[in-house]
């Protein structure tokens, strides 16, 4: 568990120059203050737990051994950069960490100038770090370039693209693979076994540079061979150790696995090889969780506890048994019950089994789910392939992230008409994770795409309803989006009913104004609506259900009663609801006054959702006024 630190040394550092001043034998002390301070404030201020807690040490021997932020450290998977956060600049402000107005959790650059780039979604620091260190080539720069990936980031292909590109282009970046054995949930594929196995050879390094130096010598190499002589060597090594990894055969150097809990080896390590010229990769072996009996444990549940005893470890569940359930459990059970009535149905998910919930399916049926890594891209095409010999997919993806697999939605997909469910978790504004992971682009995104049903449920009857429909033969391309949290009803385990694709249903009458909304935000709108009739505002509701095909039946209604329509979505205004309703009344010449509600064309900093509702002009107080000005 933890113990109390005074953290002495911590205290004196502003500033990763600041740590540069201590002895090597003092970063130890320095990994451990820092532990626990993030163990300390995390139980108060929830989290990302495990990932930051196992990076610490390679976190101080960054920043020892490299002279940032001139020398560049890109991190793969933000939240392995909290430690980063507090040595930068950001000690006393990591207590704001993703509060409305404080520090993000995540590496962001219009933050501080030590945040390198963006790192919300995974595998994209090999690509990112790569141009930086081709841009300093060219440049003439002596910048040093330091990619940090791991945490199931290397599943991602995006990752391995980077990795294919490395040996082509002059430059001299550091890959460091943080190898903690987990990603949120336990990986899966056949890189993840084999980074276990991987292995190095003292007596290889020694023969590979006597080797060197006699090639040399003899003029049977110059510098122009050195892919030649990197690819020989990597032979060699494989000779000597019997073993083969993936990385030498990108032509990348590879060390280690060398323990990533040692920080005075690791900053030894760091300081040998930052000077060599050409691509390389350090292998480090680290714990999530490391330091925190729980989170080493229990990776999973500690990944992001919540509120926390650092003493004890003992967990603070506010949940009341009579509270709605996640909108993501729903989804989880339904797809169980769906599943037992029909064989054909199987889940995918791009490595995010526990966050939506597929694990329910995953017990009850294990050979008809599947956890594909952090590879949203295959995840849809890998539907697609299923679909295409009969069998029903549902692909949970969250919204945010599903932007990723956008072509292969496109193409491998929607233009053969396949019978595929594509659950977009997460949709809308999602709270504390930021603008890399709200979900506020999927309407818009999919609405263009032919041969796609979009739909959004107003509670969990619907979900369950919608998830349904979406099972039956010939639908197509099914979305259904929701969002994270909790839900409104507690009694929603209901027999199935079919809701008609492109029908949606008139909630209230009303003479002044039309409101017109999709999906759970509707229950706010219903609540604005309320608000607006003390103001002697009477407003008729519509939920639409689907986006596309969009009730053209009740949108004539609209446009033939009403020259006041307020549309309502938790998702951008630019190309969603509104622009559909827009659309419509333009096309069939009717020229009601319309005010689109919704997030706006912007990226919305972290905060918890009332916070960011309000600050959208999503609230129920917010949309009432607008009704009340409309009048």
């Amino acid at each position: 568990m933890s113990e109390k630190t005074d953290h002495n040394l911590l205290n004196g550092i502003d500033l990763p120059q600041d740590l540069r001043k201590l002895k090597p034998e003092q970063l130890a002390q320095v990994s451990h203050e820092l532990r626990q301070y993030i163990i300390e404030v995390l139980s108060k201020n929830p989290g990302h737990f495990g990932s930051s807690l196992g990076s610490v040490e390679l976190t101080v021997a960054l920043h020892y051994a490299f002279n940032t932020p001139y020398d560049r450290i890109v991190w793969d998977v933000g939240h392995q950069a909290y430690g980063h956060k507090i040595l930068t600049g950001r000690r006393d402000q990591f207590h704001t960490l993703r509060q409305f107005g404080g520090i993000s959790g995540f590496p962001n650059p219009a933050e501080s100038d030590y945040d390198a780039f963006v790192a919300g979604h995974a595998s994209n620091s090999i690509s990112a770090a790569l141009g930086m260190a081709v841009a300093s080539q060219l440049k003439g720069e002596d910048r040093k370039v330091v990619a940090v990936i791991g945490d199931g980031s290397m599943t991602g292909g995006l990752a391995f693209e980077g990795l294919n590109n490395v040996s082509s282009q002059p430059n001299d970046l550091l890959i460091i693979l943080n190898d903690n054995n987990m990603a949120i949930d336990k990986p899966v594929g056949g890189l993840s076994q084999s980074l276990v196995n991987l292995t190095t050879s003292k007596t290889y390094n020694t023969i590979r540079y006597k080797l060197y130096l006699f090639f040399k010598k003899h003029g049977l190499i110059k510098e122009s061979g050195k892919g030649f002589i990197l690819r020989f060597n990597n032979s060699l090594k494989a000779l000597l150790t019997k073993q083969h990894n993936a990385f030498e055969g990108f032509n990348v150097r590879y060390f280690g696995p060398v323990d990533g809990h040692n920080v005075t080896e690791l900053v030894k390590i760091l300081q040998d090889i930052k000077q060599m010229r050409g691509p390389k990769l350090l292998h480090i072996l680290t714990k999530k969780g490391k330091g925190f009996e729980p989170a080493e444990n229990d990776a999973i549940i500690w990944h992001a506890p919540g509120k926390f005893n650092p003493e004890t470890g003992e967990r603070i569940v506010t949940k009341k048994l009579d509270e709605p359930q996640l909108y993501q459990d729903v989804f989880g059970h339904t797809l169980v019950e769906l599943a037992n009535e029909n064989p054909k149905i199987v889940g995918i998910t791009p490595a995010m089994p526990t966050g939506c919930s597929m694990t329910f399916l995953m017990q009850e049926m294990p050979d008809r789910a599947f956890d594909v890594g952090i590879a949203e891209g295959h995840a849809v095409t890998f539907s697609a392939g299923l679909a295409k010999e009969g069998l029903l997919p549902f692909c949970n993806i969250y919204s945010s992230f599903m932007q990723r697999a956008y072509d292969n939605l496109i193409h491998d997909a929607a233009l053969q008409k396949l019978d595929m469910v594509l659950c977009l978790d997460r949709a809308g504004l999602v709270g504390e994770d930021g603008a890399t992971h709200h979900g506020a682009l999927d309407l818009a995104y999919l609405r263009c795409i032919p041969n796609v049903t979009i739909a959004s449920p107003l509670n969990e009857i619907d979900l369950r309803n919608l998830m349904y429909t979406a099972s039956q033969p010939n639908q197509g391309v099914f979305a259904i989006r929701y969002p994270r949290g909790k839900g409104e009803l507690d009694d929603w385990q209901r027999p199935f009913e079919i809701l008609p694709v492109g029908k949606g249903r008139k909630l209230k009458d009303g003479k002044d104004i039309a409101v017109v909304s999709i999906g759970p935000i509707g229950n706010i709108a219903r609540e604005a609506i309320e608000k607006a009739k003390l103001s002697d505002v009477n407003a008729a509701h519509y939920d639409m259900i689907y986006l596309k095909p969009i009730d053209k039946e009740l949108l004539h209604e609209i446009g033939k009663n009403y020259k006041r329509v307020v549309t309502v979505e938790n998702g951008t205004i630019q190309g969603g609801l509104g622009t559909a309703v827009m659309e419509f009344m333009s096309e069939n010449n009717y020229s009601p006054e319309v005010t689109r509600t919704g997030i706006p064309d912007k990226f919305i900093p972290h905060g918890t959702i009332p916070e960011l509702y309000k600050l959208c002009g999503m609230d129920a107080d917010s949309i009432a006024n607008v009704l009340i000005d409309m009048l």
